[in-house]
């Protein structure tokens, strides 16, 4: 990915202030007054997307008095302009790709035709749809007092919203992230899009570019070409989704190939230049490009490469609250250097995922509330990459278990040996377990519902399961999920050895 160093530009949209008016409704009310502050509050929250709102319900459901406070709107990064804007684009963009494959499975479709305003338009009913659960409204009646507003520390035990000031037991900071832009010349004078206003857009892209090949960007990029759009992306590195396993990332490359998107990869970005209807990047080859040029124009532009955490103006130095460039700096309890501060989410976590916002308001919750001592480093977060196929990973890689001196192992299964993909025509892909003489380590899957898939391996890691364990389970048939008691039945096998064998042949001469 490129390096993150600055805020991006962002592309004017056609929606009031990038948000439609159903949902402003519902997470950030016109009408909306904040209330009196409490004398002093058992938990004071920063930000109202997951990390935020999982504290702030939680905590008011036991009992506490809370008060949060969000600047713009609640339901954050995972509600406007993450999570579910995009999976509900991609749902549309998995039926186009499904239809064009129809023949092959005996279904005749005469052409298939992309109306985008529409895909938008479903897009932003199912925001709203879902919207209401993250609604102000929904926080009073929970008993949360709701702050709309920039909010920052004035002391170490006090937060400051317009003229309120609110008095804390403890704090939480869960103000997330936003996107960032590498730093290259030009990018900061043209317009270009990021998942913050890509969602806006009505009229379809003829061209486009996506500058990052991480999970955002091979997303998008997919579900655009299938869309209709020519789509180029671009990144630094010499693979797709380098963090993955290189098997599993090589697979989704092929299937964004065969959709139409074309990669230039092991490149450095020169320039960046724009008119009003062009973007034009011009880059070098690396690492031994010797002075060769690229040049890749579209009409629209996509920075998808990387984010960064919202710190600014949250004045943590009066609260005596440490920051790096990468976020709030915390312990494994997730509490920073003022003891009644505990930061969750985005904004202290290398793991940027709604789920493990979640998982870790609730470890800060015991941790803030009932002084727990539950450490962050000991939660299993999986994460997904949402292409068609999916690619979900979870636990050690495959570069921990070459570093391991043989004290890990692997059992790969292909999708063509499991029944359920061969009747489906989804034989691309795999389901690969590392383990620890049996003990499961990690697990990564590419397959259609691989995010769905993946489940099951977080549990066994979760409770310390083994191989043998998914083996004695009970999956129905058919269905893809057999891959892992496969894997399970391979390491029983593999268990097996001559010497068990022998004794197993004497004891059925001994028994005849």
């Amino acid at each position: 990915m490129m390096p993150a160093v600055s805020t991006p530009q962002p592309l004017e949209g056609t929606e009031t202030n990038g948000t439609p008016d159903a949902v402003r409704a519902l997470v950030h009310p016109p009408e909306w007054r904040n209330p009196d502050p409490a004398a002093r509050y058992d938990l004071v929250v920063l930000g109202g997307g997951t990390a935020g709102l999982v504290s702030a319900m939680g905590a008011a459901g036991l009992g506490a008095r809370v008060a949060l406070v969000e600047r713009h709107l609640l339901g954050g990064d995972c509600l406007n302009t993450g999570c579910v804007p995009s999976k509900a684009i991609i749902r549309s963009a998995r039926v186009a790709g499904e239809l064009r494959q129809a023949a092959g499975l005996g279904v005749s479709v005469k052409g298939v035709e992309i109306d985008f305003e529409s895909v938008m338009d479903r897009m932003r009913a199912r925001r709203a749809a879902i919207a209401v659960h993250d609604s102000a409204e929904r926080l009073r009646r929970a008993g949360v007092d709701v702050f709309f507003g920039s909010g920052s520390f004035q002391d170490r035990q006090t937060v400051v919203v317009g003229e309120s000031r609110l008095r804390f037991n403890r704090a939480v900071i869960a103000t997330g992230s936003r996107p960032a832009a590498p730093s290259i010349p030009g990018l900061e004078g043209v317009s270009y899009l990021t998942n913050e206003t890509i969602f806006r857009l009505t009229t379809l892209p003829r061209r486009l570019l996506v500058l990052g090949a991480g999970p955002i960007g091979c997303e998008l990029a997919q579900a655009f070409a299938r869309f209709g759009s020519s789509v180029t992306v671009l990144d630094h590195s010499p693979e797709v989704l380098p963090r993955e396993d290189a098997d599993a990332s090589a697979l989704v490359r092929r299937s964004l190939e065969r959709d139409g998107v074309r990669f230039e990869l092991a490149i450095r970005p020169d320039r960046v230049d724009g008119s009003s209807d062009e973007v034009t990047i011009t880059c070098s080859r690396e690492p031994h490009g010797h002075g060769q040029s690229v040049t890749c124009a579209g009409e629209a532009l996509l920075v998808a490469a990387g984010r960064t955490p919202n710190i600014e103006d949250l004045h943590l130095e009066a609260a005596g609250v440490g920051s790096t460039p990468k976020g709030v700096v915390v312990s494994d309890r997730l509490q920073t250097a003022n003891p009644r501060v505990y930061a969750s989410g985005d904004v202290c976590s290398a793991y940027k995922f709604t789920h493990a916002a979640d998982a870790m308001s609730r470890l800060v919750l015991r941790n803030a509330l009932f002084f727990g001592r539950h450490k962050a480093s000991a939660l299993v977060i999986p994460w997904v990459t949402y292409t068609d196929p999916e690619l979900a990973h979870v636990g050690v890689t495959e570069a921990d278990v070459a570093k391991s001196d043989g004290r890990l192992a692997t059992i790969t299964i292909d999708l063509s040996e499991v029944d359920r993909a061969v009747v489906d025509d989804q034989t691309e892909g795999f389901v690969r377990v590392h383990h620890e003489g049996g003990r499961l380590r990690g697990c990564t899957i590419v397959a259609p519902h691989a995010g769905e898939m993946i489940a099951e391996a977080v549990y066994a890691l979760t409770h310390k399961g083994s191989l043998a364990d998914l083996a004695a389970t009970v999956h129905p048939y058919p269905t893809q999920t057999e891959a892992l008691r496969k894997a399970g039945d391979v390491y029983r096998r593999q268990s097996l050895t001559p010497r068990v064998r022998r004794w197993f042949e004497r004891y059925f001469r001994w028994t005849r």
